[in-house]
């Protein structure tokens, strides 16, 4: 009998968690330097899975108590959680990196890091993995300094960059991951994520990349038209094109319908029919010479032939 799995998500407990607890770095006011106090509520508290086993992480922030102060009672939050993991997030920045090696230089499908992961000890399913990548390459876009130098060797290889961006839609409701990317490295050099993208928003987004000092060849991008507004809006000299993969995308949307159709018929009306043999049914020739039967309908006698028996 199979056993039915919950709709919801399974409770996780991790009672052997190790203890992690941070408190803000700071110790002064950075506006007015008086001492900064403690405050008691913890602004945030998780349990991590790591790639060493699960964690609970814990930070205290701390605030102004200087009246006179123009951020009095401000909250400087303790930045030292983010090196365990992106917020919102209950995996490891350590996971992460594993599942983007994994599939950028192991060439390793989703399941596949998947199974991986749960051999290790890290309890994720395949849809989560798929949004930790997405992740994962919005995160590349902090490497400033690397992502620099590619463009620049870009440039000096081809001329130019051509700039793509792609949405990314998580089990096809919430919220958009917008991924900015440059086409001739496979550079994933930024993302965004919005609940509803407007052109705006993504102008805005894209500015640090428009003032960069290299020339833009062209633009990709599907037909979302925010997309498009906004990239002809950024780089209003390089020409733009769909994406083919997006457009052949949208093609076979309409045709396979048509084609299960087709399928479906042809199986129809061709089961009727014998099946073509795999073999001749005349016995061969032991002798592996060709002759011809003189009963055959193809055996005729030349009128020399008569004349030499006669």
């Amino acid at each position: 009998m199979i056993e039915k799995l919950p709709r919801h998500r399974p409770q996780r407990k991790f009672s052997n968690a190790k203890r992690i607890i941070l408190e803000c770095s700071l110790i002064e006011c950075v506006h007015c330097g008086a001492e900064l106090a403690l405050r008691r509520p913890r602004h945030m508290r998780k349990t991590i899975q790591t790639m060493d086993g699960a964690v609970f992480v814990a930070g205290k922030s701390k605030e102004c108590t200087n009246p006179n102060c123009t951020h009095f009672g401000k909250h400087y939050y303790a930045t030292g959680v983010l090196k365990y993991s992106l917020p919102y997030s209950t995996y490891g920045l350590d996971v992460l990196a594993f599942i983007g090696w994994q599939h950028e230089h192991e060439h390793q499908q989703l399941v596949e890091i998947q199974r991986s992961l749960n051999q290790r000890g890290v309890e994720i399913n395949e849809t989560n993995v798929g949004k930790l990548y997405r992740q994962f390459l919005a995160l590349l876009g902090g490497a400033i300094a690397h992502t620099t130098e590619k463009l620049a060797a870009t440039v000096l290889e081809h001329g130019g960059l051509i700039w793509a961006i792609d949405a990314l839609q998580p089990e096809g409701h919430g919220t958009l991951l917008y991924v900015l990317y440059e086409v001739l490295s496979g550079t994933p050099v930024s993302g965004i994520q919005l609940a509803q993208a407007q052109a705006e928003q993504l102008i805005e987004w894209l500015r640090p990349y428009k003032e960069l000092p290299y020339k833009v060849l062209a633009t990709l991008s599907d037909g979302e038209s925010a997309i498009i507004t906004a990239m002809n809006s950024s780089w209003a000299d390089a020409p733009h094109q769909r994406c083919q993969a997006h457009f052949l995308n949208n093609l076979s949307d309409a045709v396979l319908p048509l084609d299960t159709k087709l399928k479906q018929q042809l199986k129809v009306d061709l089961d009727g029919l014998p099946k073509v043999p795999q073999h001749s049914e005349r016995p061969s020739d032991p002798t592996g010479s060709k002759q011809l039967n003189s009963n055959s309908p193809f055996f005729h006698q030349s009128p020399i032939c008569q004349e030499t028996q006669s």
